[in-house]
């Protein structure tokens, strides 16, 4: 089992930056895909990045391709989200999941077995 917890996101204006953590806890780390996935209201969940256990490889959503950068510390069992240029749009409820260990990196919501309790993030214009 992992557990994962986000940190807290926050209200931020157009154009500024945010960054955001995911730590897991309950075993190794390293073995895992990790996802950043966002909702906003009346909208299904949206992919926003992925992360290969070694971090060697990345995957973004278009939306946010230039803009966010995805990382991880697996010393620390964390996984970050740097969001800068922030926009409105990018305005939802920011949940980080990780895949069962050795599976491959994913842009499908679906195949993340476990997930944090999701963060508000709001971007005032």
């Amino acid at each position: 089992q992992v557990q994962l917890v986000e940190s807290e996101g926050g209200l931020v204006q157009t154009g500024d930056s945010l960054r955001l953590s995911c730590v897991a806890s309950g075993r190794t780390f390293s073995g895992n895909v990790v996802g950043w996935f966002r909702q906003a209201p009346g909208k299904e969940r949206e992919f926003v990045a992925a992360i290969s256990q070694s971090g060697i490889t990345t995957f973004y959503g278009d939306s946010v391709k230039g803009r966010f950068t995805i990382s991880r510390d697996n010393a620390k069992s964390t996984v970050y989200l740097q969001m800068n240029s922030l926009k409105p749009e990018d305005t939802a409820i920011y949940y980080c999941g990780a895949r069962r260990v050795n599976q491959g990196i994913s842009k499908m919501s679906s195949q993340y077995s476990y997930w944090g309790q999701g963060t508000q993030v709001t971007v005032s214009s």
